[in-house]
C-alpha cells in the first residue's frame, strides 16, 4: 500500500477535534483496525454506539475520517477510515490563527500528558497478563539531518509494513502503542 502524504494544518478546530481523549483513541483504533462502523468502536472502547457516532462525526468534520461506502452493507450502514496516520502542524500559521495559540497550548499539554503516561507505564513493574508484551527500546545514533530524514522515511516503511500485515479485528489481537521520540541528544541529562 502507497503511503497517504501527511496532512499539514494550520486549522485550530482540528487540533480541538483531536485533542479530546477519545476522538484520539479512535483515531489510533481506525489505525490499528482499519475502517470501523460505530458500533465496533463503540465495543472497542466500552463506550455507547451513539457517543462513538458523535465523535466519529466530529472528525468528519475536520477530514480526519472518511465514510468508506464501498464497506458498508447497506446505504444505511455506516463505515468510517481514518484519512491519514500523519499530520504536521504548521505552527506559526497556527498561532496566527484567532483561537490558535490556545488550541496549540491545549494540543501540547494533552499530548505531553499523553506521553509521560506512556514512559511511566513501560517503565512501571507490571504483573504480565497472558499473550501481552512490553518492550522499552533506546538507541543512540550520530545522525546528519539527511541521515535522519533518511531513518524516518525507512521506520515508516517499517510501521506501514506492520500497520497492514496486523490490521483487522481478529479476536487474538489487542491494539498496541508504538511511541518513539528523534531528536537531538539533551545537552543536560535530568538527573545530572
Amino acid at each position: 500500500m502507497a503511503r497517504r502524504k501527511p496532512r499539514r494544518t494550520h486549522d485550530p478546530r482540528v487540533l480541538r477535534a483531536i485533542a479530546h481523549p477519545l476522538r484520539s483513541r479512535i483515531l489510533d483504533e481506525l489505525r490499528a483496525a482499519g475502517p470501523l462502523r460505530a458500533a465496533d468502536v463503540a465495543k472497542m472502547l466500552e463506550i455507547p454506539a451513539n457517543q462513538a457516532s458523535f465523535h466519529l462525526r466530529q472528525l468528519a468534520k475536520y477530514g480526519l475520517v472518511e465514510p468508506a461506502p464501498e464497506l458498508a452493507r447497506d446505504g444505511r450502514d455506516r463505515v468510517w477510515r481514518g484519512v491519514s496516520s500523519e499530520l504536521h502542524l504548521d505552527e506559526d500559521e497556527l498561532e496566527a490563527s484567532p483561537g490558535g495559540k490556545a488550541a496549540m497550548t491545549v494540543f501540547m499539554r494533552n499530548k505531553a500528558s499523553w506521553a509521560h503516561l506512556l514512559v511511566d507505564r513501560a517503565f512501571a513493574p507490571k504483573k504480565k497478563t497472558k499473550g501481552t508484551f512490553y518492550a522499552v527500546v533506546e538507541e543512540s545514533f550520530r545522525f546528519t539531518k539527511d541521515d535522519g530524514d533518511e531513518f524516518m522515511s525507512d521506520l515508516s516503511d517499517l510501521l506501514d509494513r506492520w500497520t497492514q500485515k496486523t490490521r483487522g479485528r481478529d479476536g487474538d489481537r489487542k491494539t498496541y502503542e508504538f511511541f518513539a521520540l528523534v531528536q537531538p541528544y539533551p545537552e543536560q541529562r535530568p538527573d545530572a
